[in-house]
């Protein structure tokens, strides 16, 4: 690996290994959160059986993935926080077994209620086990090189997981009907509460320390806010008084966590943290990342369908080629890091996202091979090496007892530019839709037209992604 990356990381090394079998742990961690990632997405191709099964009209149906989005996207700060304070492991594996339990009630739910409030829980829960089981890796690979490699894995399997969400959704829904979409956790959930105990060993003990539970409260509520105001702006308007109380919530609660962690003795976020130029500049590019990831694959799902006219099943196949970029690439980052150092490699990858974007925008619905399967594959190649590289960067020279904040934030800020992402790019393009429609153009070529600037929307988050993380350096750089 470059001398740089090797330096930052040396710190990270833990006193006793945390485990003799941290290939086979990091595969079943890996496994938890691909459940976390696909949950996100496997449900909307279930939606309108789920609607007619329990009779929810539209707004309700969206509840059914905001319920999962709010408490997921607003506790994973806290999440993180409560894992350096009470253990890695042992939040871990109760995030796993909340989740799985949710799921089996979302499963099992027979009205909406119930739907909605299992989601709720799934969402909380998974809220712990995302940054806890990021933390845990990170202590698994104290070395910069081990480290690299599992990091690949798991940008792979989080690629894939967005990836894979349509396509499993369809054939879960089609072959089992909707519950089949939340029943498929509860065995892997079992199966990853048996056997990390035996691969992870037991967390130190407990810090004695005060938990911040003001900042705690603050944070939450207003993360939620936000995420909230960003998911209703595109569907109730942005002038909508729920939307702009949502913001002012959102603003004022954020703000009093700023004041209150800058007073308290034990913050839930101490600002020192940004100190580290590597943590902050693969924050802010996640950010970018998550918004450019959630609006590509929603606008895929829906260009499939409506554009191209293909059913779910065949749109979910269709994307076979862009998952499969994301693993092959996963093998392959380690190496070019080493070659070419971090920073570099994940500026190129960004590149490389936005090049495939472009090239799918500009090609329109022309033939499907050229205009759809190469541009997807080289998306997928950028897709999946920038996930790697800027989960590492966030990371980078963070020591162990900040490993679980550092996962919280990274995995926060994911979520949060996939809101916003979805919320702007998706304006962006009803907007330009509706234009076209008002000036009687036909519905396919409205559509196309709104979908061409999301594309390239895309593509400007990532050539912002890639200069931000060439300007902001680290004092090592």
């Amino acid at each position: 690996m470059e001398t740089p990356l090797a330096t930052a990381a040396a710190p990270l090394a833990a006193p006793t290994p945390r485990s003799t079998h941290r290939w086979w742990a990091l595969s079943v961690l890996a496994l938890a959160q691909f459940l976390v990632v696909l949950d996100a997405s496997i449900v909307n191709i279930a939606l309108p059986t789920v609607g007619t099964a329990l009779g929810l009209d539209t707004a309700a149906l969206a509840w059914v993935v905001t319920a999962y989005v709010l408490p997921f996207g607003g506790l994973l700060l806290l999440g993180g926080r409560l894992a350096d304070r009470f253990g890695h492991r042992r939040v871990f594996l109760i995030g796993v077994a909340g989740f799985a339990l949710a799921s089996l009630a979302a499963g099992l739910a027979a009205n909406g209620t119930m739907l909605l409030g299992a989601r709720a829980v799934q969402g909380a829960f998974a809220a712990l086990l995302a940054p806890a089981s990021l933390a845990l890796l990170t202590q698994l690979f104290p070395d910069a090189e081990a480290r690299g490699k599992a990091l690949g894995l798991w940008g792979a399997v989080a690629g894939m997981g967005s990836a894979a969400g349509v396509l499993l959704g369809g054939v879960l829904t089609a072959a089992f009907g909707w519950s089949a979409v939340f029943f498929v956790n509860v065995p892997v959930g079992i199966l990853v509460l048996a056997v990390i105990p035996f691969l992870i060993g037991r967390d130190p003990a407990a810090r004695a320390e005060r938990m911040d539970a003001a900042g705690a409260a603050t944070a939450t509520l207003g993360l939620a806010a936000a995420v909230a105001a960003l998911s209703e702006g595109g569907t109730l308007g942005w002038t909508n008084p729920i939307v702009l109380g949502l913001v002012a919530a959102a603003v004022v609660l954020l703000t009093a966590f700023v004041l209150i962690e800058r007073r308290t003795a034990h913050p839930l976020l101490p600002f020192s943290f940004f100190r580290n130029r590597d943590a902050l500049a693969g924050d802010i590019v996640m950010l970018l990342v998550g918004g450019a990831t959630v609006a590509l694959f929603f606008a895929l799902s829906v260009y499939l369908q409506e554009v191209l006219h293909l059913d779910a099943l065949a749109a979910g196949l269709s994307q076979l080629p862009l998952a499969v970029a994301l693993v092959a690439i996963a093998g392959v980052i380690p190496a070019v890091v080493a070659r070419a150092g971090l920073r570099t490699t994940l500026a190129g990858a960004l590149v490389v996202l936005a090049a495939g974007v472009v090239w799918f925008a500009l090609a329109g619905s022309t033939k499907f091979v050229a205009g759809f399967i190469l541009p997807s594959i080289v998306i997928g190649l950028g897709l999946g090496a920038s996930f790697v590289t800027v989960t590492q960067l966030a990371v980078r020279g963070v020591p162990e007892s900040e490993s679980g904040l550092a996962s919280g934030l990274v995995n926060t800020a994911q979520q949060i530019g996939g809101a916003l992402g979805l919320a702007v790019l998706g304006g962006i393009a009803s907007a330009r839709t509706s234009a076209l429609l008002d000036a009687g153009s036909g519905a396919a070529d409205a559509a196309a037209g709104g979908f061409l600037l999301l594309f390239l929307g895309v593509a400007v988050l990532a050539v912002v992604g890639a200069a931000i993380t060439a300007l902001v350096r680290s004092r090592s750089n």
